[in-house]
């Protein structure tokens, strides 16, 4: 199954990142079939920090995308949502890369679900 997971909001201050790539990361334990695509938008673009440095006991993000990207999954980045926020590709964890919104359309089109959060 091929799900397309939508974020939106920053990878901290809310939980709904942590929880979409929970998610995405379960999904991807189930095995061969199931393919994941996290596309991150808005304020969730900096999820895909590199170096990000959190406190002892505290998730990380840029851990939990390490793991979909290990799992054969991929991490694309709204590039108008980058550019917004100042964002540089040289800023961005390796695996991770910058789209646009005819990749997500084309994404959203080829996905069995599409989970928005």
């Amino acid at each position: 199954m091929k799900s397309l997971f939508i974020i939106n909001d920053p990878p901290y201050g809310t939980e709904r990142c942590y929880n979409a790539l929970r998610l995405a990361g379960a999904l991807l334990k189930r095995g061969a079939g199931e393919q994941v695509t996290v596309f991150l938008m808005a304020d969730a673009v900096i999820a895909a920090k590199a170096a990000q440095k959190t406190p002892e006991g505290y998730y990380n993000v840029e851990r939990m995308l390490k793991r979909v990207l290990a799992g054969k999954g991929q991490v694309l980045l709204c590039g108008t949502c980058m550019d917004a926020r100042g964002m540089a590709e040289a800023e961005v964890m390796a695996g991770a890369r910058r789209s646009s919104m005819d990749e997500l359309a084309a994404a959203t089109a080829d996905a069995d679900k599409v989970l928005v959060f």
